[in-house]
């Protein structure tokens, strides 16, 4: 294991009915309130009629910002900036899934920032403050509840650049399973590869004698699978909704990268380059890009790829090869994920090779792609072609 420091600030406050939080974890009366949140769902749905009985209480002057995108967009957050500069803003309250959550968090940053946000986000100044925030969870997938991590897509130059400060943890996220009961079951489905792409992007690490952390990742992974179906069988299942919601926040909070150096994130660069370019779902693009690089890597090195195969989907490696039993664990994830309706191929998407070399371009927006295994364009290319 390598040395590691925890700290995670967010306040999680878990189950039912817990929005009714709110209020205490305002503090002080009377704040300028930005509440952000999607295409309306929730006000459908009553979770956004819950939490605006909570601000009442609290007595916050409610100012309010929607149609944040799926893939949050920069013209969106510089709305948001716009308004908490002009309104005075004290505090920001995301209500919705990982997209809100993200935007909110550049909102956040660029609202103590005097330049443009993108300059946060490319890094090309430093975030070195930002509003408080607090989320409300509509959808289990990305993890972005309870860590300092953000996504931002900027659709003009068709870059989407994913990044992080440590000011821009939730204060607080109220996590009810309830909330996600209306989520579809396409958005369930890629919240579950999403959730467990955070899982895998985690296993796939070079530090040594890390048992603990591999058995966390393992079984995390085997729940996942387990609950999976059941929950797509009954959307409105708290149990399972429970579960997932639990599951999904603890794969991307930090406690799955202690004592290693991170994990290989590869995928997901990928995945951001490919979204970038064709405005696809995330989940949907990691169930495609993910198995194709288990499928790249493992012929380098099979042996955590066969660890996988043999911990998580109970593969024997009896009378094979290492490289034979990992071609199984890859194809086994691949049709877990297809067995629930995720795509495959980006052929479900109608997306073909005229746009490779862009993409694997934006790939390497920034430098060094995956750390268990160091990639190139070529590699890259490679993965792109096994994804058609």
């Amino acid at each position: 294991m390598e040395t590691f420091l925890q700290h995670n600030p967010t306040r999680l406050f878990f189950g039912k009915g817990q929005a009714e939080q709110i209020p205490a974890e305002l503090g002080e009366k009377g704040l300028n309130v930005l509440v952000i949140y999607g295409g309306g769902s929730i006000k459908r749905n009553g979770v956004y009629d819950s939490v605006m009985n909570q601000l009442e209480k609290a007595e916050a002057n409610v100012f309010e910002l929607a149609g944040v995108e799926p893939n949050p967009r920069l013209t969106t957050v510089r709305k948001g900036v716009e308004i908490c500069k002009n309104e005075g803003i004290d505090f920001l309250l995301a209500i919705g899934g990982g997209s809100v959550i993200d935007c909110t968090k550049g909102i956040a940053a660029g609202a103590k920032y005097d330049g443009d946000p993108w300059d946060l986000f490319t890094a090309k100044h430093p975030v070195e403050s930002a509003l408080p925030f607090g989320t409300v969870l509509t959808l289990a997938a990305t993890g972005s509840e309870m860590n300092s991590i953000s996504v931002i897509s900027n659709w003009e130059t068709k870059e989407k650049i994913g990044w992080g400060s440590p000011h821009v943890f939730p204060t607080f996220s109220i996590l009810d399973p309830a909330n996600t009961f209306t989520v579809p079951e396409n958005q369930t489905v890629y919240g579950i590869v999403d959730s467990m792409s955070h899982a895998l992007e985690h296993y796939f690490h070079r530090t040594p004698n890390t048992p603990m952390i591999d058995g966390f990742i393992e079984s995390l992974l085997r729940t996942a699978i387990a609950t999976g179906p059941k929950l797509l069988e009954n959307l409105e299942s708290f149990e399972h909704r429970e579960t997932m919601m639990y599951l999904s926040t603890t794969a991307f909070n930090g406690t799955l990268s202690n004592g290693t150096d991170g994990g290989d994130w590869a995928s997901h660069r990928i995945e951001h380059a490919l979204s970038a370019v064709y405005d696809i779902p995330h989940g949907g693009g990691l169930a495609i890009v993910f198995p194709n690089w288990l499928e790249h890597v493992l012929l380098d090195d099979p042996s955590r790829v066969k660890q996988l195969a043999v911990n998580v989907f109970g593969i024997s490696p009896d009378g094979k090869t290492d490289i034979e039993t990992a071609k199984e664990g890859a194809k086994a994830l691949r049709e877990f994920w297809s067995s629930l309706g995720a795509p495959s191929t980006l052929r479900n998407y109608d997306i073909d090779d005229s746009q490779f070399d862009d993409i694997v371009k934006k790939t390497f927006i920034k430098p060094g792609v995956g750390t268990y295994k160091k990639l190139d364009e070529k590699s890259v290319m490679d993965i792109l072609n096994r994804s058609l």
